[in-house]
């Protein structure tokens, strides 16, 4: 529905270049207002929310319970994370002082296609044969790379990406095994230390909770396979990140990708070219030729974009909705 006076105010928060464009462009076609800002919500900043009920914010800034009291200080009742976790904003504490908090959904084909591209370039040793290549080396790897097909892959967490992995593991003709505290795809389930134990490669999508955090603990990690490789485009918590740096540097690992990594804050998203890196982690985890890092990267597609914004704007105006029939 197109109206010909926008009404509904939203204030946008930590929003980059590309989004701001996709926010301008779609919020008049669903007759909102935005005010658009790329710095993240902080206290020095809630005025811009005056008037509006709800806002929109990004994942990549931990709002703290002082910035939520401001918020509904002035008057805010609802957030929208351009996220499918909620793990940076307190939500209890938000509902504690009258704010609702809700994710939004986009395309899980960005993460599960993400995912396939971390096995297979992991498998296939991609990291050590093109940094070698890019120095002229094009020398074959001691060490050959494995097919799909002749592995066995374990799930852990078939949610929508879950799910969508699982989908384009099928046409691999791999083994595929999965586990999910209440499945929701046709895949073989069966208790995590099985699929540990069964699993050449281990890959996450389980939310974090209190429950799922440190997953993949240092006995958990000591279960899997001796030469399994471990991926991860879930949250980086789901790891224990000093076990698994340890599995990988004894050899008992045969790597690991990771888009996600515990502490992953005020690193990812920056330039630190010329910054120290204070993590020792992410440092020895980078060092070793069998690791695949990126910046948490995984659902950055025009599609989920696109999804991620008209889907924030959608939830604000039920919302509103809501609240002025409810």
């Amino acid at each position: 529905m197109t109206y010909s006076e926008p009404a509904t105010g939203i204030t946008i928060y930590g929003c980059g270049r590309d989004e701001a464009l996709l926010f301008r462009e779609m919020a008049p076609r669903f007759g909102v207002r935005p005010t658009v800002t790329e710095a993240a919500v902080s206290e020095a900043n809630v005025s811009l929310a005056l008037g509006n009920r709800c806002v929109s914010v990004g994942h990549k800034t931990r709002i703290t319970p002082p910035t939520l009291l401001a918020l509904g200080q002035a008057g805010v009742t609802y957030i929208s994370t351009r996220s499918i976790g909620c793990n940076h904003i307190d939500v209890e504490y938000a509902a504690s002082i009258g704010i609702s908090v809700e994710n939004v959904t986009y395309s899980p084909d960005s993460v599960a296609d993400y995912t396939l591209m971390l096995m297979l370039m992991a498998v296939r040793n991609a990291k050590s044969t093109v940094r070698r290549a890019d120095e002229h080396d094009y020398r074959l790897n001691d060490v050959r790379g494995k097919e799909l097909r002749d592995l066995t892959v374990g799930v852990i967490g078939t949610g929508r990406i879950g799910t969508a992995v699982v989908d384009r593991l099928r046409g691999f003709g791999c083994r595929i095994l999965a586990h999910d505290n209440h499945p929701k795809t046709a895949a073989d389930h069966v208790p995590l230390d099985e699929l540990l134990q069964l699993s050449d490669i281990v890959t996450l999508h389980a939310p974090l909770t209190p429950d799922t955090y440190h997953l993949l603990d240092h006995q958990r990690i000591e279960r899997l396979k001796h030469g399994a490789f471990v991926i991860n485009t879930g949250r980086g918590p789901l790891l224990d990140t000093e076990a698994l740096v340890l599995a990988l540097e004894s050899g008992r690992l045969g790597g690991a990708g990771l888009d996600v990594l515990e502490g992953e804050e005020g690193i990812f998203y920056a330039d630190h070219r010329n910054k120290p890196i204070e993590s020792k982690l992410l440092l020895r985890l980078q060092n070793l030729p069998n690791v695949l890092i990126s910046p948490h990267t995984a659902y950055y597609t025009d599609r989920a974009l696109s999804d991620t914004v008209e889907n924030s704007i959608t939830n604000c105006l039920k919302f509103e909705s809501g609240s002025q029939h409810g």
